[in-house]
């Protein structure tokens, strides 16, 4: 039982340690609350996505649009830096503990609290997503939807591979 529990703690802080340094970054929106992510998916539009000019070209954004938009996240900010700073802190804990073989009650009461403190953060983000989009239109969403669609087509794409395994220089 202790083997199993000590396999799952430790893929756990894997997890944690994978997922800290891709969900640390409040510097932008992901994907939007209000329709669920492709399976598997976690990719993100860029950064302030609404000042980006391919985006506001794509969705005609009005200029009162992108400045709501740019509310919405300046009053969010620091409530989401906040509580990522504290899930952060708590992943950190996390690791010290499983680094001192803590008791498993123990670590069970901290993988609760880096839990928790992810819920929370995931909440803000996707509330002020929610807000966000409904500042568009709904002809506007639907361009969103294809646009973040596209963003994570192009982020994700597989390196192109070579027939030979041993050659690692990109073909002529």
């Amino acid at each position: 039982m202790m083997k199993i529990l000590c396999g799952g703690v430790l893929a756990g802080a894997l997890v944690i340690a994978a997922s800290s340094a891709t969900t640390a970054q409040p510097a932008g929106p992901a994907t939007p609350a209000v329709r669920p992510p492709a399976a598997g998916s976690q990719a993100s539009p860029p950064p302030a996505w609404w000042k980006s000019e391919p985006f506001k070209r794509e969705l005609e954004l009005t200029a009162d649009q992108v400045t709501r938009i740019e509310k919405i996240w300046e009053t969010t900010r620091p409530e989401l830096k906040q509580e990522w700073d504290q899930l952060s802190q708590c992943e950190a804990k996390l690791s010290k503990l499983i680094q001192k073989d803590a008791d498993e009650a123990v670590l069970s009461r901290q993988i609760d609290r880096v839990e928790t403190a992810r819920a929370t953060a995931n909440k803000t983000r996707s509330v002020m997503l929610v807000q966000m989009l409904k500042t568009l239109t709904p002809e506007q969403r639907s361009r969103f939807y294809v646009l973040h669609d596209r963003y994570k087509r192009d982020l994700y794409k597989p390196p192109a591979t070579s027939s030979d395994p041993h050659n690692s220089r990109p073909e002529d």
